[in-house]
């Protein structure tokens, strides 16, 4: 899935939208997808300038933008909007840099009417940098 299809999906635009590519869709169970970090992003301005570090947070919704491809491609809630419900467990284990390849997993753990609930780990070069129990609610 390229960018254009991932926005048809998720309403988050540039400077916005955190995911680059889905790598793979398995409907109901899983996603891989992939952010290419660049010093061109607006955020490295102040995240530290003589030190730029993509920020947890960003890594977090990186996440939950990919967990809502998943949820969103499924039949029953297209075109509706995929709310960030609540986070859980988030830990950080490696800094993220600029030339950095951000791989974001999601597994679907349980959905139950309009609630997702998914375990998320973002990687980089097969390196734990952030996990995080993900919340989605969609409207």
């Amino acid at each position: 899935m390229n960018a254009q299809e991932i926005m048809e999906l998720i309403p988050n635009r540039y400077p916005i939208c955190y995911i680059d590519y889905v790598n793979e869709l398995v409907p109901e169970e899983k996603i891989t997808a992939t952010k290419n970090v660049t010093i061109n992003e607006s955020f490295f301005r102040d995240h530290f300038p003589q030190n730029p570090v993509l920020p947890g947070g960003l890594i977090v919704e990186s996440l939950a933008q990919t967990g809502a491809v998943a949820l969103l491609s499924q039949e029953e809630f297209r075109g509706k909007t995929a709310y960030f419900g609540g986070i859980r467990s988030a830990e950080f284990r490696k800094v993220v840099r600029p030339g950095d390849t951000l791989r974001l997993e999601v597994n679907l753990e349980k959905v139950h009417k309009t609630i997702g609930i998914g375990k998320g780990i973002a990687t980089v070069d097969g390196k734990k940098a952030c996990t995080a129990e993900l919340t989605f609610m969609i409207g």
